[in-house]
């Protein structure tokens, strides 16, 4: 590397920046970071690891404030000011390179549901709960297992059910509902939605420690709507009137950020014979996705949509993020594993001459790059 020169100074910051944005692996960073100290100070002063958090995420831009609890550094708003002291831009960088690692890991997905916490509107309390959501089967206790909204005339009435998941930091991949049939009615009719929608976030009237009161309080008794702040609203997702589990998987997965999941149920199709009323019926609803490693945690949650990242030093995740083992990579070397992946961004990005520097970097031919040149 000595011999043929600074990657970084041969292309300039404007186009290394072009180069380094195209990463996707948080171990490709890594190994950045770790070529040389100019490599490392240009990685961390540009927050690459941040901004790959915020490429696959973009429901991490809610995060204003970090904190690190291995760091005796107080947190501060990371947005404020162009001045941040490098010690801070070091913090940042470590714990978004953890984070990265936490939000790509390849841990297996399951159903994250832990706690039904309201439902806008409930037609028997008794009977007809959001508690019954939780459990697969179509009955409890002898008696049908689902949950039913109010009836209504207007079919194009909403209704929400709102979860808590079992983490406050969550990558969801998809959510599964299966509409109630009324097996008891004449021609057993299906009390689907006409369509879905997700929303997720955390709860602003019970921030903190605090929301776990909140658990202690019967689902039929707690909070409405406009307790929460949602960081990411989903797309409308069709459903049939059909008696099965319905995937709606997203178009990518997203960081549930407080650990709310709310299903938007948009509109009802069926009528109960006996009373003409429009109603809309779950028999069982599945969040699926991962909690983030048990190191990270959320807090400071405020209006309207700010909150801060804890990483909890005493959870025990090992800091990685610039370590040999990882830098190494998967069977080469950390430079090796990191020059191959920048062969392949070279042949994506189609400049010319820088494509031409590159190559010729690769070869130790450190030219001017212009067109009468000679490649080596």
């Amino acid at each position: 590397m000595e011999s043929c020169g600074d990657f970084l100074h041969l292309l300039g910051d404007d186009v290394s920046m072009e180069v380094f944005m195209c990463l996707d692996d948080p171990s490709d960073i890594a190994r950045a970071s770790s070529v040389s100290h100019s490599w490392r100070r240009f990685v961390i002063a540009n927050s690459f690891c941040k901004k790959l958090c915020i490429k696959k995420f973009p429901e991490i831009v809610c995060f204003t404030h970090v904190t690190d609890t291995s760091n005796s550094m107080e947190p501060i708003d990371v947005g404020a000011s162009n001045s941040i002291e490098w010690e801070c831009q070091e913090r940042d960088h470590r714990l978004y390179a953890r984070l990265s690692r936490a939000l790509t890991s390849g841990m297996k997905m399951k159903d994250c549901i832990v706690k039904a916490i309201s439902a806008s509107s409930t037609d028997d309390y008794e009977d007809e709960s959001i508690e019954n959501t939780l459990y697969p089967s179509d009955r409890v206790d002898g008696r049908p297992s689902y949950w039913s909204s109010e009836g209504t005339t207007n079919p194009e009435v909403s209704h929400t059910l709102t979860y808590r998941l079992n983490s406050k930091l969550c990558v969801v991949d998809g959510i599964n509902i299966q509409p109630f049939q009324a097996f008891f009615q004449f021609q057993r009719p299906v009390y689907s939605a006409q369509a879905v929608r997700f929303n997720m976030g955390y709860s602003k009237s019970l921030p903190g420690p605090a929301s776990r009161i909140m658990d202690e309080i019967p689902a039929v008794q707690r909070s409405t709507d406009d307790d929460f702040i949602w960081t990411y609203v989903s797309s409308k997702f069709p459903m049939t009137q059909e008696n099965h589990l319905q995937t709606f998987k997203l178009p990518q997965p997203v960081l549930c950020i407080g650990g709310i999941l709310q299903i938007e149920l948009l509109g009802m199709v069926q009528q109960q014979e006996i009373n003409g009323l429009y109603y809309a019926c779950v028999r069982h609803v599945q969040v699926i996705g991962r909690p983030l490693s048990r190191a990270f945690d959320v807090g400071a949650l405020d209006f309207p949509r700010k909150c801060e990242l804890k990483y909890l030093a005493d959870a025990g995740d090992e800091d990685e993020s610039i370590s040999p083992r990882m830098a190494a990579g998967s069977g080469t070397t950390g430079w090796c594993g990191f020059a191959a992946r920048f062969r392949q961004i070279k042949q994506i990005r189609a400049g010319r001459i820088w494509n031409r520097a590159i190559r010729n970097m690769w070869h130790g031919n450190l030219g001017d790059g212009e067109d009468g040149e000679s490649d080596g």
